[in-house]
């Protein structure tokens, strides 16, 4: 019987509606009401780690599940299941891929319907996440997403809907695996990533979206000595409006480490225009082109990366490619 660890993180997954209709954090998660199903088929060590709405998620809580799935597996756990809220799930997901090795699985889930609303998926979606860390083809993988009978890469899922149920996609890739009856079945296989082991996490690194019209305000106010790094999703290929060019000189003058993302939903960013703040210009400059990664995600590796100590060319070569 494989021995799984679930750890509650809370999140709608954990929530119920109160006598107005909204959703709150319940006092007992009500999850634990339904361990009692699994009896026979694991063996389960089940921990509330934590009970945030996971907009109230930090890189520190991040950095304490970490270090817990390192302790569970030095005991002898053959995966983990990990429940949060949507909201944040994705960056939780990508720090862990970031700084887990690549053995037990470790499976994310979630839900976007309370528990005693109609049509709840959490209880569903937790079954699905118990196969998968069950599974030994899931091992080796990274840490997975599952939701809604599919399963994804945390380094490549994202939140796209609000409210749908089947909110979580992977652009441009799609999913690796698929949900079945007995559990995950897996088509696709992505390139292993290098680990990068951190003991603490820094703070202060941001994350701008460019928009028309955009001047160097916002990139003025980051202008001060605590500013550790800056991540820009950048128009189309990676291009930025050219008003923002002399406060991002500023920053970098600094040596303040700035990355650029597309904020576009598919496709990868890369120097090809030669206007003035087209992409061929920012690369010259300095800034740190960033492929496949949305900002979020861009911005949890660059917090790891320096947390880790790497500066220089270092930095820059670990940032530019999602798969290094």
């Amino acid at each position: 019987m494989q021995r799984i660890l679930i750890l509650h993180t809370g999140g709608t997954i954990a929530m119920a509606e109160n006598e107005s209709g909204a959703l709150t954090p319940s006092t007992a998660n009500p999850l634990m009401a339904y361990n009692n199903l699994f009896q026979g088929k694991y063996d389960l060590t089940v921990e509330e780690a934590f009970n945030l709405p996971s907009p109230h998620m930090t890189p520190t809580e991040m950095l304490q599940l970490k270090d817990r799935i390192v302790a569970a597996e030095k005991d002898g756990i053959d995966g983990v299941v990990i429940t949060h809220g949507t909201d944040t799930l994705e960056e939780t997901a990508y720090f862990l891929d970031l700084t887990l090795p690549p053995l037990i699985p470790v499976v994310i889930t979630g839900a976007m319907r309370s528990s005693d609303e109609i049509g709840s998926d959490g209880l569903y979606n937790l079954t699905s996440a118990l196969k998968t860390a069950a599974s030994p083809s899931a091992r080796g993988k990274g840490v997975l997403v599952v939701m809604n009978d599919e399963v994804h890469s945390a380094r490549f899922v994202t939140k796209t809907h609000t409210t749908n149920v089947a909110t979580f996609r992977t652009p441009t890739f799609g999913p690796i695996g698929i949900m079945e009856k007995d559990g995950a079945k897996f088509f696709q296989e992505l390139t292993n990533q290098s680990l990068c082991k951190i003991d603490h996490v820094i703070d202060q690194v941001y994350l701008l979206k460019a928009y028309a019209g955009m001047d160097g305000t916002l990139f003025a106010a980051l202008d001060r000595p605590e500013t550790n790094g800056l991540v820009i999703e950048g128009t189309g290929a990676g291009n930025l409006p050219p008003q923002t060019l002399p406060a991002i000189e500023k920053l970098l003058a600094r040596h303040i480490p700035i990355v650029l993302v597309s904020r576009c939903f598919n496709g990868v960013a890369e120097p090809v225009y030669g206007y003035e703040g087209g992409g061929q210009q920012l690369a010259k400059m300095g800034l740190i082109f960033c492929q496949g990664l949305n900002g979020q995600k861009a911005r949890i590796k660059l917090l790891v990366a320096l947390s880790s100590g790497k500066t220089g060319t270092e930095l820059a070569t670990y940032m530019r490619d999602a798969i290094s």
